[in-house]
């Protein structure tokens, strides 16, 4: 039985069988039975634009109510020119801001809790997830940096298109779930 906290796991990438969507994919079966997972669907979210935030758009809504409802959302994401990508800082932007006519602690980011994790080349996303973690911290989100799982994808991943996981990084992402559920208890 699944324990009564939410993780929301937010994927960095838009390809439909990539490394981060494989990646995010085992973060939730290491969660199973610990927590209730979902998925973040951020496919609709406007480019950020004060010009649209009054009336609230319904799918910015929609984001920020998913991530008020979580007791912590796990960012799994690529690196792109050594940071995250741009679809994540619209993310990020657009739950950051408060509520129409709202003060700053209306913001969705306020009180969240997050970590980071990432696939990507021989600096297993270490660029983007310090990037990543820098911007989450400035918008109030409280971050769980220590621990946080980088993946330098095999040759084998490389070639065949499937993640394959060192024991080391398998020992790493289960460390990182344990105390990932700590620290949103």
């Amino acid at each position: 039985m699944a324990d009564n906290r939410n993780v929301l796991i937010v994927v960095g990438t838009l390809r439909k069988d990539g490394f981060n969507v494989q990646l995010a994919d085992h973060v939730r079966q290491l969660l199973d039975g610990r927590a209730n997972v979902s998925v973040l669907d951020y496919s609709q979210l406007p480019l950020m634009n004060q010009d649209l935030e009054n009336p609230e758009p319904a799918a910015v809504a929609a984001v920020r109510e998913a991530v008020r409802e979580a007791d912590g959302v796990w960012f799994v994401s690529p690196q792109y020119n050594a940071s995250f990508p741009g679809h994540v800082k619209n993310l990020v932007d657009w739950l950051s801001r408060p509520l129409p006519g709202k003060g700053r602690d209306s913001a969705a980011t306020n009180g969240m809790k997050a970590t980071v994790s990432g696939a990507g080349g021989r600096t297993a996303t270490a660029e983007m997830r310090a990037a990543l973690d820098s911007l989450l911290e400035f918008v109030g989100v409280s971050v769980m940096r220590e621990g946080e799982t980088g993946v330098a994808l095999s040759g084998e991943s490389w070639t065949t298109g499937k993640l394959a996981l060192s024991a080391e990084d398998e020992a790493a992402l289960a460390a990182q779930a344990d105390a990932f559920l700590e620290f949103i208890a």
